[in-house]
């Protein structure tokens, strides 16, 4: 078996994925060179001393750590200090592998390319892959100015909370749109939180914002129809994207490829006051991202197994004709991170190779 190929298998232990494809395997020899990769397949998911990691590889540990450096600047691994050691992790493909290098906004000619190569592989196997099965990775939070006060709402519910729960938050532009180029929906909306955010703000990749700033970030999102997803958890959020219908991978996984469980939607769903509604067609035409609102006559008319809880139309509806209302099943979202990933790689099969690489 090949480095690449060897890469390639230790990736698609993580819950994210990387089943293999022409597109992947080209991408992969884009990022990376071979002497990179013999350090990477003696890494894993959780960052390991360069001492360590460069024993494994048989590599002297100066040019272990000169190229593992490198990849870093790059956002292609992740780093971070402990004490006066340097650590290095791998990245999984979503988020980090696709994301990261884009972050910075510019397009160069290579990125351009792996663009399109990304977006090839996101339909030949990475969206799929990503999603769950039956759990999700990301889930919807509905915009908050959709949510009704009286409504008993649980704090993992309500965006601001999970930016007001972070220590360190930080702001990217949106690798879906920077490399799709597919609407003109601002592209810094992306954030990152805690030890991921330091660490894009570190190599240049994002910069640290406030939580006034955060949320200042959300309204734009708001006003420009994004939609909000975040980590499938009630706990800390890692990332809160901002994501359109037409560029944005967890979207898309919906709006194209028609997977069954690209993300979980939010516990609340749109309901329409008919005697209020105008017809005017905001909903339908410019808020809703899935296509679930329609104007019938002088009405609009919701299709409940389309939507999926975000709120957009709450908050673009001139009149308030529409409210958020809870779901009668609401989808369970699990109590934290871990339980979330544990719970992913069993329903994947990927468990048990899951925990041994990590031991290694």
């Amino acid at each position: 078996m090949g480095l690449y190929e060897k890469f390639r298998e230790i990736l698609d232990v993580h819950p994210s994925g990387a089943p293999k494809s022409k597109a992947f395997d080209e991408i992969l020899r884009t990022l990376f060179a071979p002497e990179d990769l013999s350090l990477l397949v003696h890494m894993n998911f959780s960052p390991k001393p360069l001492g360590a990691i460069a024993a494994a590889a048989g590599v002297p540990a100066g040019k272990a750590g000169k190229r593992l450096e490198a990849l870093a600047d790059r956002a292609l691994v992740f780093a971070r200090k402990k004490g006066e050691e340097s650590m290095f992790g791998l990245l999984p493909t979503i988020p980090g592998l696709f994301e990261f290098p884009f972050m910075k906004g510019s397009l160069t000619p290579e990125l351009a390319r792996l663009g399109k190569l990304w977006d090839e592989y996101h339909r030949d196997g990475l969206c799929e892959s990503f999603a769950g099965n039956p759990t999700p990775v990301a889930r919807v939070v509905p915009v908050e100015k959709s949510l009704d006060v009286l409504l008993r709402v649980h704090p993992y519910e309500e965006v601001k909370n999970l930016i007001e729960e972070a220590d360190f938050a930080a702001a990217g532009e949106c690798a879906c749109r920077v490399s799709m180029r597919k609407c003109s929906k601002p592209t810094d909306t992306c954030l990152f939180f805690d030890a991921p955010a330091r660490f894009l703000v570190e190599r240049g990749y994002a910069r640290k914002v406030s939580l006034e700033e955060a949320r200042a970030i959300l309204d734009r999102s708001e006003k420009a129809g994004l939609v909000h997803t975040s980590t499938n958890s009630a706990d800390k959020a890692g990332f809160i994207c901002n994501c359109c219908p037409c560029c944005c991978v967890i979207l898309k996984g919906r709006t194209e490829l028609n997977i069954p469980h690209p993300f979980t939607p939010s516990g609340f769903q749109a309901k329409i006051d008919a005697d209020a509604c105008t017809g005017c067609g905001i909903c339908s035409d410019e808020r809703c991202p899935m296509g679930a609102i329609a104007v019938d006559g002088d009405t609009a008319v919701l299709t409940e197994e389309k939507c999926i809880g975000c709120g957009l139309c709450v908050t673009g509806c001139p009149v308030e004709a529409v409210s958020l209302v809870r779901r009668e099943a609401p989808p369970e979202v699990p109590s934290t991170n871990r339980e979330m990933l544990e719970k992913v790689l069993t329903e994947k099969g990927k468990a048990g190779k899951f925990m041994k690489l990590m031991k290694s």
